[in-house]
């Protein structure tokens, strides 16, 4: 059954749109812009051009959605396949089906979401016509990686984006940008150098780099001792992505100094492209291989929810001088390892919850970085003990909208039922209880019940939080001074982030002046942009809570397929 009734060839079309178009307008982004279009702002011009762009590629995501058969999910749709490098076989295969379908509008939907909040809050750094750059080719990258259908490709797009999150960290971020900027790139250049040589030999033992026709093939034309390496070289640089414990290092660091909207981009859709890769190209391709180490898999992955938990939990104690924005960091290193336990399931139940709670996070921990980057311009800091302590009533007396939003997107973390980030968690616990065929059930028991624990030190930390931002708490002692709130970098100097005014919506965020000593600091609630920017992803979070089949309909069948070896 499709919506509308769309042929072949302008769905082929859409989605090598949907691919390429972010990449020509990063090009004309960097081009001077045409006299008519230059408005009063040059640089306003050029972040309209980004929303134009960004906004032009989801109206396309959606039709691409509209036009899907969604009566046969497991079926590649919109397929494009051209011969581009016939000596290696290499092509320029195109597809999707219901596994990359929902990660395509997500990506599409949330890059659209950053291009208007950047548009009225620009993050100081250099020149706008690269920032808007920078984004587009990020855009194009993902995009592609969830899109092609050749591991020679699948690679190329993967490492696309990693130039691109780079500098927007080095130079859009804020205190230690450069450090976490450059752990950034070599953590995950590391992994994808292990990566491309797992893929090489899948490549070269199975004559083929066709990701349709090795899934279908099953891992029959591999032997299980070249499954096991490749799953070992590919996986860890999947891992890194992702980012599974103990490889995470690099992502508070990263979350921390990135602006805003990096910080969106960065936990809604980049680590989103690890796990794709597991489920994609690991799953059906060396099913022996992942048979091996799915254990440690999802050993390293409930580690991963309770250390996450935990640090979250250290976080957010009185007295820690926790930064919000960190703390929602490693709240992902726990999310993203319910996914991976789900994914090392080797199940349809945990798989399915694995694409869930893929989809869930990306719009739950999206709205909570757009939430922390407008109180941090507000109060010109994220350091809990501050936004606790100095500011009395907190949220709920001084920005009630905001404060009820962001417990709305804390409690939809948490795992409520009705909410999205439930149905993502319950699964993957359920495909816990009964893994997949060869796997020890006493130990993927034992592993569902630490996973069940991770869920209650998510809640705890996610309730503090709420309780401490939200309601507020007096000082022990005495209030911070002005000079105390906003943080600063090792010389002395204060941050891009936190020298920003707190009057209101429209200040640069390059502002220098620091707000006046207040009792009661006054803040704007949530402004007409911001109400635009984050509605979506709270509207999405609660249609995902109350109907999961929109979502399950599309991913179970092509997974069933995936996991069969291409056979229905």
């Amino acid at each position: 059954m499709t919506v509308i009734d769309i042929s072949a060839s302008v769905m082929q079309f859409l989605l090598a749109f949907v691919v390429v178009a972010p990449l020509l307008g990063a090009v004309a982004a960097l081009l001077p812009a045409p006299p008519g279009l230059k408005g009063k702002n040059p640089d306003q011009a050029v972040l309209r051009h980004g929303v134009t762009v960004t906004g032009a590629v989801l109206i396309a995501a959606i039709v691409l959605a509209v036009g899907f058969d969604h009566d046969h999910p497991a079926t590649m749709q919109a397929t494009t396949d051209i011969s581009w490098i016939p000596a290696l076989d290499v092509r320029i295969h195109l597809g999707i089906d219901g596994i990359s379908l929902p990660l395509l509008l997500l990506t599409a939907l949330l890059t659209f979401l950053c291009a208007l909040y950047s548009y009225f809050k620009l993050p100081a750094g250099p020149s706008p016509k690269a920032f808007v750059a920078l984004v587009l080719v990020l855009e194009s990258g993902t995009l592609a990686t969830f899109a092609v259908l050749d591991l020679l490709l699948f690679f190329l797009a993967f490492e696309m984006v990693l130039i691109p999150m780079y500098f927007l960290i080095a130079r859009w971020g804020g205190g230690q940008r450069q450090a976490a900027a450059w752990k950034f790139i070599l953590y995950t250049l590391l992994g994808s150098v292990v990566m491309l040589l797992g893929i090489l030999l899948i490549g070269l033992k199975s004559g083929t780099f066709d990701m349709v026709a090795l899934a279908t093939d099953n891992g029959r034309g591999l032997t299980t001792s070249v499954q096991v390496i490749a799953v070992l070289a590919i996986g860890l640089g999947l891992a890194v992505k992702t980012p599974m414990w103990p490889l995470h290092s690099w992502l508070p660091d990263a979350h921390t100094a990135a602006p805003t909207v990096g910080s969106v981009l960065l936990a809604g859709v980049l680590l989103k492209m690890g796990t794709y890769g597991f489920v994609r190209i690991l799953l059906p391709i060396a099913p022996d291989g992942m048979r091996t180490f799915a254990p440690y898999l999802a050993a390293f992955a409930v580690v991963g929810i309770v250390y996450g938990s935990l640090a979250c939990l250290a976080l957010a104690r009185t007295g820690a001088k926790g930064d919000l924005k960190r703390l929602i960091a490693y709240s992902s290193v726990g999310h993203m390892g319910f996914v991976l336990l789900g994914i090392a399931t080797m199940t349809p139940t945990g798989v399915n919850g694995a694409l869930f709670a893929n989809i869930a996070h990306g719009l739950i921990t999206g709205l909570l970085f757009f939430l922390v980057g407008a109180i941090k311009d507000r109060y010109g800091t994220a350091d809990l003990d501050t936004l606790a302590g100095a500011t009395g009533a907190a949220l709920y007396g001084r920005a009630p909208r905001l404060g009820a939003l962001l417990a709305f997107a804390a409690i939809a973390s948490l795992g409520l039922p009705g909410l999205a980030g439930f149905w993502g968690e319950m699964l993957t616990l359920f495909g816990a209880y009964s893994p997949a065929e060869g796997l020890s059930r006493p130990a993927f028991r034992t592993f569902m019940a630490i996973g069940a624990f991770g869920t209650l030190l998510t809640a705890a930390y996610m309730l503090i939080v709420v309780r401490r931002v939200c309601m507020g708490e007096h000082p022990p002692h005495s209030r911070l001074s002005p000079d105390d709130r906003a943080p600063r970098v090792a010389d002395g100097s204060q941050t891009a982030d936190s020298s920003r005014a707190v009057s209101g919506p429209q200040s640069s965020e390059a502002a220098g002046t620091r707000p006046a000593p207040s009792t009661t600091p006054q803040l704007a609630d949530i402004q007409t942009y911001e109400a635009a920017t984050w509605t979506p992803l709270a509207a999405l979070t609660v249609l995902a809570g109350l109907w999961p089949a929109v979502l399950l309909g599309l991913t179970d069948p092509a997974v069933q397929q995936l996991l069969a070896g291409g056979k229905s």
